[in-house]
């Protein structure tokens, strides 16, 4: 196989729907079609995921047809890992303690220049006495931030282009201590090789912040390719309110030609969707489901 592979990552906090079946299927022929390793990683620090959901959604990956090239990594085996980075930037001095609450971010007044949504920097440059006094105040451990020297970055996506997004202080170990999402995945991706990250296009955002931590870490940038989202028949998202959206009410056979058809190919299998698979040619729309 040629070097690099690409990914799936889905976090087990629930059974993957078909927007979810059709953005594994995506990843797998864009790692496929270039020849690279296709790896499968579960995403289960969150508090709300599931051991018996990851090992549902692994079996309905493997029912589509989905091959993986190794056995399917777990984030909860590795902290190590994130530790081990964590204590790299603290060292660096690129670290500090935040012991804002969500409300407090939403309600803490901001700089002109400030990007919607960035972090306004309230516990950037606080004195020792200032921080034991939030600690005395909170009454909980602080998270750790990110001291960033950039407001934005730009990254490029295959499917939108440049894409320029928010580089805030961003979130690289949550109070509990466990690592924040964007830290974990950009380990993660560097520790297995991965140089192409296909997901859906709601986490486009995400991706300046993952980018700039990865150049910050001296790791390889990948690839990106946020690929649309399958949505109800009323423009929003899928859940289990809009009818036999999981692999267990639609089964194998009609998900994958539900899949096939929505990409504009005439397919049962992933392999067959290889052979008319063109990356240019995928439709940058979202799919509208209609699960009757």
């Amino acid at each position: 196989m040629a070097p690099g592979a690409g990914r799936f990552a889905p976090s087990p906090s629930a059974d993957l729907h078909i927007g979810n079946l059709r953005t594994a299927v995506l990843a797998w022929l864009f790692a496929r079609s270039k020849g690279h390793r296709f790896l499968m990683r579960v995403e289960d620090l969150d508090d709300r995921t599931h051991t018996d959901i990851a090992n549902r959604q692994l079996d309905d990956l493997a029912a589509i047809g989905l091959t993986w090239d190794e056995p399917a990594e777990w984030q909860s085996e590795h902290p190590q890992r994130y530790d081990a980075v964590v204590d790299e930037l603290a060292v660096r001095g690129l670290l500090y303690e935040c012991y804002c609450s969500r409300r407090d971010i939403a309600q803490a007044p901001r700089a002109p220049h400030a990007p919607q949504g960035a972090y306004p920097g309230t516990c950037r440059d606080l004195t020792e006495d200032e921080r034991e006094a939030r600690r005395r105040e909170t009454g909980r451990p602080p998270a750790l931030r990110l001291r960033t020297d950039a407001i934005v970055y730009t990254i490029h996506d295959m499917l939108h282009g440049e894409y320029t997004g928010i580089v805030d202080d961003f979130v690289v170990r949550r109070g509990d201590g466990v690592a924040a999402y964007n830290l974990a995945v950009v380990v993660d991706d560097a520790a297995q090789g991965i140089d192409q990250v296909v997901r859906g296009d709601d986490l486009l955002p995400s991706s300046p912040r993952q980018a700039y931590l990865a150049r910050l870490l001296g790791y390889p940038e990948p690839a990106y390719a946020h690929v649309a989202l399958v949505l109800n028949e009323d423009g929003a998202r899928l859940a289990k309110r809009d009818g036999a959206v999981t692999l267990a009410e639609i089964g194998a056979e009609r998900a994958l030609t539900q899949i096939a058809s929505s990409l504009g190919y005439a397919a049962g299998t992933p392999e067959q969707m290889l052979t008319q698979f063109k990356p240019a040619a995928l439709p940058r729309g979202p799919w509208i489901y209609h699960p009757a």
